[in-house]
């Protein structure tokens, strides 16, 4: 990381709508939405507070470092939680960002002694999940970006991997600052300036909403949201799910919707970095298409996306996959927007990836080699053991 400030590219959403109270920004891609969370982190004069489960120090994440580090120099408080597993960032990239006076708390490192082990082996599987950025207590993101090069654009030497993002000013955005503190006090962060953190307090829009899972409480919240909103389904559900390995209860609920006329479609992974999570996902196929659900597996660069939405109104956008790692176990956040106009956007967006994916079909099965159908019966079995 060298001195001087960083600046971020132009800020270009895939649509901006207004709902409520709320101003929202859907951002497409590492390209849409990189750009927008630089801007925001160079407008800071209070605080930043970002929590991420993949902070690596490739290009996109010293580029990010050295916009936090700038922040930090000149006088604003700079909370950065990255997981332990997930964010093994070498020593010096750490050191670096300390020294400009960024403050980092590795959640649930991993200590390799035989005590540890055995007393923490439940709580090791138990990953900090979510990516958060609140800047001023004004501006806020939630979805699935990482920081990575994976997730940039190749134009900016990335990967382009295939992900959702939002951008939200209004009262929800003091919900995730809620979410990022209770954690980081929680988990021993050094204290806050509680003077830079002053605002007319929590206030919720109830058509915009952040649902948060926690190891304590509220292990369910995310959960009960989408099945609730599943079970009441009276005309569509469109799922993006990088890692669709649906609960008992959620996989049920899909299938029932499909079976009294709700037009149930998933987008899973076909091109995806947890080759053993596809295969898996493979073995709810013949289940959800004799259902008459329709599986489309993505096709390209690699999927890491998780939205839904539901009928005209519901939609959702964050970090939770429908797997049983995020719905049971995971430090998850979502943001739920009720709008019509939103949904909208959000199946449009839908539908354009639907052009890069194949539908799954029952003779898709017939030419499946018996490798993969042994790793997907195998699979399949070991996720309900999560």
């Amino acid at each position: 990381m060298t001195a001087g400030k960083e600046r971020p590219g132009r800020f270009t959403p895939y649509a901006t709508l207004r709902v409520g109270e709320h101003r929202l920004a859907l951002l497409k891609d590492g390209e849409q939405a990189y750009p927008a969370m630089l801007e925001a982190i160079a407008s800071a004069r209070s605080h930043i507070c970002l929590e991420t489960y993949i902070f690596r120090a490739d290009r996109t994440g010293r580029r990010f470092a050295r916009a936090l580090a700038e922040r930090a120099r000149a006088g604003v408080e700079v909370n950065v939680i990255v997981d332990a597993w997930g964010s093994p960032l070498p020593l010096g990239f750490v050191r670096r960002l300390q020294r400009a006076g960024v403050r980092i708390l590795h959640y649930n490192p991993v200590r390799l002694s035989w005590r540890a082990l055995r007393t923490r082996f439940a709580r090791f599987f138990r990953r900090n999940h979510r990516k958060i950025l609140v800047v001023d207590n004004r501006v806020g993101f939630t979805g699935g970006l990482n920081i990575a090069d994976d997730y940039a654009s190749e134009e900016d030497g990335g990967q382009g991997w295939r992900d959702t993002h939002l951008r939200i000013e209004g009262p929800a955005v003091a919900e995730l600052l809620y979410v990022f503190r209770r954690t980081w006090e929680k988990e021993g962060g050094a204290p806050l300036d509680e003077r830079r953190y002053r605002s007319e307090g929590r206030r919720p829009d109830p058509r915009v909403r952040v649902l948060a899972s926690d190891i304590r409480r509220g292990r369910r919240m995310i959960k009960d949201a989408f099945l609730q909103a599943i079970r009441q389904a009276k005309e569509r559900i469109w799922i993006t799910s990088a890692y669709f390995l649906p609960t008992r209860k959620m996989l049920k609920a899909l299938v029932a919707a499909a079976r009294r006329g709700v037009d149930v479609r998933v987008i899973v992974a076909g091109t995806t970095d947890v080759l053993p999570a596809r295969y898996a996902a493979q073995s709810f196929y013949p289940r959800l298409l004799k259902a008459g659900v329709r599986v489309y597996e993505w096709v390209g660069t690699v999927l890491h996306a998780k939205t839904a939405l539901v009928d005209r109104h519901w939609a959702t956008v964050g970090s939770s996959n429908l797997d049983a790692l995020s719905l049971r176990k995971n430090l998850e956040v979502n943001a739920f927007v009720e709008d019509r106009a939103f949904n909208e956007v959000l199946a449009r967006l839908f539908e354009e990836d639907l052009e890069k994916c194949v539908e799954i079909e029952w003779r898709w099965f017939r030419y499946r080699p018996l490798l993969d159908r042994l790793l997907s019966f195998v699979l399949g079995r070991l996720q309900r053991w999560i």
